[in-house]
């Protein structure tokens, strides 16, 4: 049955508004340190917010460098008993940034705080960072573990953790994506998620979870367990982005994560362009769930999860077809979902409407 209650992120306790504004506060502060290395190796190529730093190396090299966690998945994690993909989604949360700015990633270091110090329970944990490492052709080449039992307090006691990385990638400064080159009439591409990947879990979570339901129920029309749906790990598209930067002109490129849709505004400062999804593809089922339990709207929905399309890829029309093909050959569904506009902001056309960002 669904809830009465109409959900959306903020009320689930995550206010993407208040973080944006955090968030701006943050680069007014760090903005002043960008001169420090001005001229020199480590001047900023880029200035902040973008989906990663890039810094120059000399020699016509640029450093892409990228951090970031896993969220609340690690309460499914938890819940579940099964630790073995969550350092997946810790590789994909940076790996997917830094190709982001055309750069090859190439080395991954990550943070693991734990509630206690259990080497059987650290190991699960592990075997999916190496896991996401192979898959993303990046070496594991060191981190940090830290027991805080006063701070980290997980969903089962003595299984608290927190998880994080900090990813580097390597691009030549005149290959970098910054999304300088879009020109309205450009196409966007949408490429298939697997899930909720790391982004909405909050929501996601106290919407399926509400109602007495456990991580252990299955949904109707689902094989898998609740727990199973929210655990599936971010898909890594390194791969098929490097074999695509090699063969066709790209002009930007999206990890559609924390804020959906909306991320594609990061351009903005780098093209004055905007964007019109009009062809959005039917959503994963898993997402029709959520919308009609949590009773949310279609504006809200796409604001807040991937809907199906875990990355965007935006080339001239005239590369369209070659950049799908290339990508269908690599294993992942493409298709146009827009086109670049000369308007700013985002349009996304929806059942109920066309929604604005």
């Amino acid at each position: 049955m669904a809830s009465k209650e109409s959900w959306t992120y903020a009320k689930s306790g995550v206010d993407v508004d208040k973080v944006r504004e955090a968030q701006r506060k943050i680069a007014e502060l760090a903005l002043s340190t960008l001169s420090l290395r001005r001229g020199g190796v480590g001047e900023a190529l880029t200035g902040l917010g973008h989906y990663a730093g890039l810094i120059s190396l000399g020699g016509g090299k640029a450093l892409a460098l990228h951090v970031d966690g896993v969220g609340t998945k690690v309460l499914i994690a938890q819940l579940m008993d099964s630790y073995e993909t969550i350092g997946i989604d810790a590789v994909a949360m940076c790996v997917n940034d830094i190709i982001c700015v055309g750069a090859e990633p190439l080395a991954l270091i990550d943070y693991l705080v734990v509630e206690e110090p259990d080497e059987r329970f650290i190991a699960r944990i592990m075997k999916g960072l190496v896991k996401g490492c192979e898959e993303a052709g990046v070496a594991l080449v060191g981190g940090e573990t830290a027991v805080m039992p006063d701070v980290i307090k997980g969903a089962i006691k003595g299984r608290g953790f927190d998880l994080a990385a900090l990813g580097v990638g390597m691009v030549d400064v005149d290959k970098m994506v910054t999304g300088a080159k879009l020109r309205p009439g450009d196409v966007v591409i949408g490429l298939e998620s697997s899930g909720i990947h790391s982004n909405g879990l909050t929501l996601a979570r106290k919407v399926l979870l509400s109602s007495g339901r456990s991580v252990n129920d299955t949904l109707p029309g689902f094989k898998q367990t609740i727990g199973d749906e929210l655990l599936k790990p971010t898909r890594i598209y390194v791969k098929p982005i490097l074999q695509l930067l090699r063969e066709v002109e790209v002009r930007a490129l999206a990890h559609i994560t924390g804020g959906a849709f909306t991320k594609l505004k990061r351009f903005e400062p780098y093209a004055k362009v905007g964007f019109e999804l009009n062809q959005m593809p039917d959503p994963s089922p898993i997402f029709k769930v959520i919308q009609s339990l949590g009773r949310i709207s279609d504006r809200e929905m796409y604001k807040t999860f991937n809907m199906g399309v875990g990355f965007c890829v935006v080339t001239p029309r005239s590369e369209a077809d070659k950049a799908i093909s290339i990508l269908e050959k690599q294993g992942v569904k493409a298709t146009i979902i827009g086109s670049v506009v000369e308007e700013l902001g985002v349009r996304i056309k929806l059942p109920s409407g066309v929604a604005t960002y």
